[in-house]
């Protein structure tokens, strides 16, 4: 491996690959070296900036929860706009896509790297646990504009939405049709939305 070559934005780089090899290959082929392989970096690099791989694994979870923020407020600002299916429909294809259901595929593989995220975040499987946020406080806001009804059950709604839709994105083959995630959006709301 190249070790006089400049890198920029390590973290990312390092990232980024790490993502790579779980979209291939799964968590297990997961390792250090297979990380800086992909990388194009020298083995050295990673642990000069993590003290040791499960940190590495930590950062990059916390990084991938980071992005939910930036979707939270795409969908929150899309309240009121098209349809309350459609926008959740859209939101949950988003976050869904391969790379999330990778990372929480990983958390729930790694003893170790749960165990350190539990010392440092909310009870939960991270990710599901934002994105379940996310979508509640999407319903919430909904609501506030009369889209949902006033007696809906947001904190039952939000996580059977992020259950369901994990479930349906989870299988490593073809990612579910838009109308087949728009029907679990409009089952699940059936009582929900507003008339």
């Amino acid at each position: 491996m190249p070790t006089g070559v400049a890198l920029r934005d390590v973290r990312e780089q390092l990232f980024n690959a790490a993502e790579r090899i779980l979209l291939r290959d799964g968590p297990d082929a997961l390792t250090s070296r297979a990380v800086t392989t992909e990388a194009g970096c020298a083995k050295g690099v990673l642990h000069r900036h993590f003290t040791d791989f499960d940190e590495f694994l930590a950062e990059l979870v916390r990084d991938r929860i980071a992005r939910i923020g930036a979707q939270a407020h795409a969908l929150e600002e899309s309240a009121g706009t098209g349809t309350v299916v459609a926008n959740l429909t859209a939101a949950l294809t988003d976050l869904f896509g391969a790379v999330a259901v990778s990372i929480v595929s990983l958390v729930i593989f790694r003893d170790e790297l749960r165990a350190r995220l539990r010392r440092t975040e909310q009870a939960g499987i991270p990710l599901l646990r934002e994105a379940g946020e996310m979508i509640a406080a999407y319903l919430r806001r909904e609501r506030e504009l009369g889209r949902i009804t006033a007696d809906a059950d947001i904190d039952t709604l939000a996580p059977t939405l992020i259950g369901a839709g994990h479930l349906r994105f989870a299988d490593r083959g073809a990612p579910p049709e838009s109308a087949e995630v728009a029907r679990m959006v409009t089952t699940v709301l059936a009582g929900a939305l507003a008339k």
